[in-house]
């Protein structure tokens, strides 16, 4: 069986998660954890029965592959040093503080035939996976994502720290580009925008109305889709689905059905491992990456509109 040789570059919060699920994958060989924090880093390998890397410069030759889950800020140097030198890269949502950045990375491992997957990790939600088999023609979508606030991710605004999950999701279920963005948010705890919401405009007419929030006292992952003939509600958190449908004798049918919530990290990270040793192309790509990079960009620009505005 051919194994995958992996290292993940910052193991806090987030990346420790992805060091386990490397763990129990059987295609994958956890190499190394890597974290600036040697404490946090050497804490990991132990429990993970691997070696701790101070320097991330000394893995190349070492790895195949890598997950880079260090700060945002980070993403950009850290990822091009590892396709620099032919590693593929798995890296986390947002995939770069710009847009700007994420495409030199595309372009730069599209050059050198490397694998280039972004952490939308939503694509592998089995409430979503589930309903979107009969998503063919949606014409609007409601979302709100909520969280109490954290002083993880804090040092990013929230649309590129939970609203870019949703705009990954919309962008994959609506087959046009975005037209027209307006958008409003205000900074509540932190000093960039804590709470936003947007109204996106596609080209074929569809529309998306998009809330995130971290500063609720409770977490809420909704998401309902609406096309001729039928609306679908969706639960990320709790793994439900509920669908309407019209036609028939019956006015309204209705279904429900609840899923096991399963394990979204760990379908990532198995896509990626089987992307890189099968040589097919990554789940979620630099490209989609890019594109939600975009539209969180354009969101963003609006509210800072509105802002001077006022």
């Amino acid at each position: 069986m051919k194994r995958l040789r992996v290292a993940v570059v910052g193991v806090g919060y987030l990346g420790r998660f992805h060091a386990q699920k490397y763990s129990a994958l059987p295609a994958a060989d956890l190499v190394a954890v890597c974290d600036l924090r040697e404490a946090v880093g050497r804490e990991v390998a132990e429990e993970l029965n691997t070696t701790f890397c101070g320097d991330y410069r000394k893995l190349p030759g070492k790895v195949d592959a890598v997950t880079v889950a260090a700060s945002t800020a980070a993403h950009f140097e850290l990822t091009r040093f590892f396709l620099e030198h032919g590693v593929h890269v798995f890296v986390e949502k947002p995939m770069t503080p710009t847009s700007r950045e994420a495409i030199a990375l595309t372009e730069l491992a599209e050059e050198r035939d490397l694998k280039l997957q972004v952490g939308h990790v939503e694509r592998f939600n089995p409430a979503l996976l589930s309903a979107r088999e009969a998503l063919d023609d949606v014409r609007f979508i409601e979302c709100h994502r909520l969280a109490a606030f954290k002083s993880r991710g804090a040092d990013i605004n929230v649309v590129l720290d939970l609203m870019i999950h949703d705009l990954d999701v919309i962008l994959s279920l609506v087959d046009a580009s975005p037209r027209q963005v307006s958008a409003v948010g205000i900074a509540v705890l932190s000093g960039s925008t804590d709470i936003a919401n947007a109204r996106i405009e596609f080209a074929n007419g569809a529309i998306a109305n998009v809330t995130a929030s971290r500063v609720s006292m409770s977490a809420q992952r909704k998401f309902r889709v609406f096309q001729q003939n039928q609306y679908v509600s969706i639960d990320f958190g709790g793994g439900e689905v509920r669908r309407v449908r019209s036609g028939g004798e019956v006015p309204l049918h209705e279904e429900k059905w609840s899923l096991d919530k399963g394990d979204a990290l760990l379908a990532e990270a198995e896509a990626f491992v089987e992307s890189v040793l099968d040589d097919v192309p990554c789940r979620v790509t630099g490209r989609d990456g890019i594109a939600a990079l975009e539209l969180a960009e354009a969101v963003m620009d609006d509210i800072e509109r509105g802002s001077r505005r006022t």
